[in-house]
């Protein structure tokens, strides 16, 4: 059973499916990881190497993940994270845990590999499955994290978010990809089972799984996301202390 982003009723642009940035045989946009290299404080006080997230997680995205932890000889780099699409939120969480197990930060952000820059899309994706290290640029602004980057960002040991960045939570709901006619009240004891998790989740992480019952109340009410304002972000915990 998968516990997936419910998406927003209102109606989305249409747009051409991105190539697959992961390897063959993967889903459309798998998420994949890779090492970035940028000037001094890049990515925060002596920060200038970080490990980019970006893509969409899916089923098996956790398993990149700790491929590409278990290839830095013992560096804890930041892991950057640039998530999107409908999710699979409980690898998500899956990942969290992981980050977390092996002392990893985390924050958002979109990295600019510099190699890409006259190559097209389709090649530069070829060029970061190589997993870098590659010359890089980290560019924090404007970024929206949705439910599945608030999850795995969840899991950084220290977490930030860029001050004008985005934090809209919508509700989720069950789906099996192996068996989708799920019955009507299965499913309902699926949502509860999961939703409970991912509280006991948010608890073990230090923030505030109150925030949860805002995002269901808002979802159940109106199919209305819910956001999060900077303002809220110490007070649920979703960044460190110092960490914006």
């Amino acid at each position: 059973m998968t516990m997936v982003i419910a998406s927003p009723s209102k109606a989305q642009p249409s747009t051409t499916p991105p190539a697959p940035i992961a390897e063959f045989g993967a889903l459309p946009d798998a998420m994949i990881f890779y090492v970035a290299h940028g000037p001094r404080d890049a990515c925060g006080p002596g920060c200038a190497d970080w490990i980019a997230a970006e893509g969409t997680i899916r089923f098996d995205t956790f398993k990149r993940l700790i491929a590409i932890l278990d290839r830095q000889s013992g560096r804890k780099l930041p892991v950057i994270i640039h998530s999107r699409g409908d999710a699979d939120l409980d690898v998500a969480v899956s990942m969290g845990r992981i980050l977390r197990s092996r002392g990893i930060d985390a924050g958002v952000g979109r990295t600019q590999v510099e190699a890409c820059r006259d190559k097209s899309r389709t090649d530069c994706l070829a060029l970061k499955r190589a997993g870098g290290p590659f010359d890089a640029t980290l560019d924090a602004s404007r970024m929206l994290c949705e439910m599945s980057c608030f999850l795995m960002l969840a899991g950084g040991v220290h977490r930030s978010l860029p001050p004008d960045a985005s934090v809209e939570l919508v509700g989720t709901e069950i789906r099996n990809r192996l068996a989708p006619n799920v019955s009507a009240e299965h499913r309902a004891g699926l949502t509860t089972y999961y939703s409970g998790q991912a509280r006991l989740y948010l608890r073990e992480m230090g923030i505030d799984p109150g925030i949860l019952d805002i995002v269901d109340r808002n979802w159940a009410d109106r199919k209305r996301p819910t956001d999060v304002p900077p303002s809220a972000w110490l007070k649920f915990g979703l960044v460190t202390s110092g960490a914006l």
